[in-house]
């Protein structure tokens, strides 16, 4: 919604996680804030994806892609069918799971949709104490009735296609 509106921000230029920063690619813009514009900056955005994922296959690394962590990843199902140890860690992480230090987090990754953070606050155990998400969708939607305003019903109809909410992530 912002891009079409010329506004070039993405998070993972911005503030790069999962090692974004080692790929290149462009944020796609448009500057007519009209349903246009705002398919041609998903039509791009997803060419701009499949960049990245070239990228990412092209250099990623031979060997293992789990953490060799037994105490907090899964063991693979061979092993837990055949070694005790990995039956062990299996039970214990999904009936327990693993304990999170103490404390207060918020990270935002991009989505689709634009902005999705999350708000973490943990008191040391294996459940969080709070959990808040905030999707795009609700933000997204508030544009609405400045888009529709005065115009046919069916430009509202392509309006209100062409912010791609979900009415789940709004409720939430």
């Amino acid at each position: 919604m912002i891009r079409a509106a010329g506004l070039a921000w993405d998070i993972r230029k911005s503030e790069p996680y999962s090692s974004y920063e080692k790929f290149a690619f462009e944020v796609p813009t448009r500057t007519e804030s009209d349903v246009y514009a705002r398919y041609q900056v998903r039509v791009e955005e997803m060419r701009q994806s499949a960049r990245i994922v070239k990228q990412a296959l092209e250099g990623m690394p031979a060997g293992a892609w789990k953490a060799d962590a037994p105490q907090v990843v899964l063991p693979d199902r061979e092993k837990m069918k055949t070694q005790m140890e990995a039956l062990i860690y299996h039970f214990k992480i999904v009936t327990e799971g693993f304990r999170v230090p103490a404390g207060e987090v918020y990270q935002v990754v991009e989505s689709p949709r634009g902005e999705m953070g999350y708000y973490v606050v943990s008191d040391g155990t294996s459940k969080p104490y709070r959990v808040f998400i905030h999707g795009p969708s609700f933000g997204n939607l508030q544009g609405l009735p400045e888009m529709v305003e005065g115009r046919l019903v069916s430009d509202a109809i392509a309006a209100l296609g062409s912010t791609d909410f979900v009415l789940g992530d709004v409720d939430r």
